[in-house]
């Protein structure tokens, strides 16, 4: 599908600011979503194709009224790209609970908002594009990011049986779940108590390009896939977490005493 009206949450930075630009560039009218005024407004001026609405994923009420107003304004919603997200990191006995609970309510309730505000009309249409960013980092789980790992294992499951449920609706609702890819998101992780070992992949550039991983779900997208592990580092993770979950294991904390031990 070539959409001519998209809606991005998250698009004020990272993979939903990324996935505007390129959407806009060719000629989509793109709605950017996100709590992160300053950013929504860095990218509308430079790009006329984008028009922002600052939004709160977890409001219901507000999702939805957006949502009305940008398919009264610019027209029927053909792709949804769901992008927000936070990643702070830390032990989960030294978590604030009540951050723990924060990133589940934005990183999964967040997504059950934007599916009950966008999937009706384009269910009606029997025609559109949900796409939704879940994660890796949901299935083969990491040290210090508990709170994160679980809200994307949350919405891993709920878009996977989504797609399932809505095969043969006319709407092709995808799931990616990448490795970690270079975006601001990962600072968040770094500026609190994340994993030790996500600073070595920093700086060793292991980390996936975002244009990768872009051009990864639109090749999906042609085939209407519904799950997709873009790059081979996100496969070979999903196999192993599959396949040997204790030598995952093994791996991902060795890395981290690796890391822990240089200080």
């Amino acid at each position: 599908m070539n959409p001519t009206v998209a809606i991005v949450t998250g698009g004020a930075s990272g993979m939903g600011r990324r996935w505007s630009e390129r959407m806009a560039r060719a000629g989509v009218r793109v709605a950017a979503l996100d709590r992160d005024e300053a950013g929504l407004q860095t990218l509308a001026s430079d790009n006329p194709y984008v028009r922002v609405f600052p939004c709160d994923v977890t409001d219901l009420a507000q999702v939805k009224s957006i949502v009305a107003e940008v398919e009264s304004s610019l027209g029927p919603v053909e792709r949804v790209v769901h992008a927000a997200a936070i990643m702070p990191g830390a032990p989960l006995i030294d978590e604030d609970p009540e951050r723990t609970k924060r990133v589940m309510r934005i990183n999964y309730e967040g997504t059950v908002n934007l599916v009950h505000a966008t999937l009706p009309n384009m269910l009606a249409r029997k025609s559109g594009e949900l796409v939704c960013f879940g994660s890796v980092a949901g299935e083969a789980l990491t040290l210090r990011l508990g709170a994160y790992c679980a809200s994307k294992a949350a919405v891993n499951a709920y878009m996977e049986i989504l797609a399932r449920e809505l095969r043969g609706s006319g709407v092709t609702v995808h799931l990616v779940c990448p490795p970690m890819v270079d975006t601001p998101l990962l600072q968040q992780s770094l500026g609190s108590d994340g994993p030790k070992s996500l600073r070595q992949a920093i700086d060793e550039k292991m980390l996936a390009k975002p244009d990768e991983i872009l051009d990864a779900i639109e090749k999906a997208l042609t085939k209407k896939a519904s799950v997709s592990h873009p790059l081979m580092t996100s496969k070979v993770l999903s196999v192993m977490r599959r396949v040997s979950p204790s030598l995952l294991w093994t791996v991902i904390e060795r890395a981290e005493e690796a890391m822990a031990a240089r200080g």
